[in-house]
């Protein structure tokens, strides 16, 4: 059977969510109030710090957040729900607030990077939507922050689509962009969030030609002398000087995608120096993440193409983020209380947390958390109010926020080998 090319929002949910509701609006507790929490117990293994990422799109998305009339005929119908919850349903709209860490912000195990307050019921609906864009985009983002920092301000490229979701193709795109990537090969990225966009030529366009040389005078006739020819169909030293007899020592860049790429680029260097080509760049792709690029640091590289490893979180697809309530009332109106889980290994602190952070000299140091307390100089910032979105800066905002993020953070938060997380909120403080 064919799915629906078009399913709302509200369907992007387990079905124990709803299965839950349904036994909350039967006895009247889906009014009571709730504060719920994302988080992370602890960072992927040897992870110094995480970055928050795919908040833009995550407030956008609760704030259309609807079940429409056919879906909610389909979900009575499959049972999912009875007749007063699909009623329920039919009227749906998150009415209530979201606080937050900055998309861009560095975090670290326990980081409240989202707070959602509302309901019982219109809180514990959008559990699997803020799990499944934020572990994904802050997974994507966080990988792709140390691929900045290996690259020492030489440029990357996100160039993964091939190797996901096509809707998650988008979604990496713009979380690595947020993360300090220059480009992206995605048009739908480039469309949707002003991602810039690059690309010139795969393998395939090199054999559809008799000669090597024939395929790159198409491609310089087409995109000027500044374009990147692909030069290791077949061997790569002769396809540089093809390259370069071709378009002339104003050749923009070769891409070299196979072999050792630090030995390679070392003699792509010497190669187009002793033809001239002395301002042409080397651009290299292949499998690559923030230890390969490191591995690069010394060769002459101008610019890194990273497919897979980025948009699969390279090596960690998710953030391990949770959605814990942490806060309840007992009746529509009335007081909250904090709830603590307890099982082993998966423990929750109680209550709505605020957070604050030390600095000495311009570097974080400390973090910490209160219980039932806001004020200004805290971490988190208002997303919505009453349903309606109050946060939204630029990608460009955002992207300018995730630099200062980042730099706020010491050398030794920086490096790539396994690590504990730079910082750890031990305890909180009641007020």
């Amino acid at each position: 059977m064919r799915s629906s090319p078009t399913t709302s929002a509200g369907l992007l949910t387990d079905r124990y969510e709803l299965t839950m509701l349904s036994a909350w609006v039967a006895d009247g507790t889906a009014e009571h109030p709730a504060v719920f929490e994302a988080f992370a117990r602890r960072l992927p293994v040897g992870r110094r710090y995480g970055l928050v990422g795919g908040t833009g799109r995550l407030i956008e998305l609760v704030a259309d957040f609807r079940f429409d009339a056919d879906e909610v005929a389909w979900l009575e119908a499959e049972g999912v729900v009875d007749g007063r919850t699909a009623a329920y349903l039919r009227d749906f709209r998150f009415t209530g607030d979201v606080d937050g860490f900055r998309e861009g912000e560095v975090y670290f195990p326990h980081s409240p990077i989202l707070t959602v307050t509302g309901t019982l019921g219109e809180c514990v609906v959008l559990e699997t939507l803020v799990l499944s864009v934020l572990n994904h985009d802050t997974a994507v983002a966080s990988a792709a922050a140390r691929m900045v920092t290996a690259a020492q301000g030489r440029p990357l490229v996100e160039m993964g689509s091939r190797r996901t979701h096509e809707q998650a193709a988008v979604a990496a795109a713009r979380a690595a962009y947020v993360a300090g990537f220059a480009s992206t090969s995605n048009l739908a990225a480039g469309r949707q969030y002003g991602v810039p966009t690059v690309g010139t030529a795969a393998h395939a366009f090199t054999l559809a030609y008799p000669t090597e040389a024939a395929a790159f005078r198409s491609q310089v006739a087409a995109q000027g002398v500044g374009t990147t020819l692909l030069v290791d169909t077949y061997d790569i030293a002769e396809g540089i000087r093809t390259a370069v007899e071709v378009a002339g020592p104003g050749l923009g860049a070769v891409r070299i995608d196979s072999g050792d790429l630090a030995d390679e680029a070392r003699r792509a260097r010497a190669q187009l120096d002793s033809l001239g080509a002395t301002a042409t760049r080397i651009l290299v792709t292949s499998d690559l993440d923030e230890h390969l690029i490191a591995e690069l640091a010394e060769a002459p590289v101008d610019g890194y193409g990273v497919g897979t490893r980025v948009v699969t979180g390279s090596g960690h697809p998710t953030a391990n983020l949770v959605y814990k309530l942490v806060a309840v009332g007992d009746e529509p109106g009335g007081p909250l209380r904090p709830v603590t889980k307890r099982s082993p290994d998966k423990l929750s602190v109680g209550g709505r947390k605020a957070t604050r952070r030390r600095y000495d000299a311009g570097l974080l140091v400390e973090e910490t958390f209160a219980i039932d307390e806001t004020t200004e100089d805290t971490v988190e910032v208002a997303l919505m109010r009453a349903g309606a979105v109050v946060h939204s800066p630029t990608l460009d905002d955002v992207r300018a926020h995730a630099v200062a993020s980042l730099a706020s953070l010491p050398p030794e938060a920086h490096r790539l080998d396994d690590g504990p997380a730079h910082v750890v909120a031990t305890g909180v403080s009641v007020p």
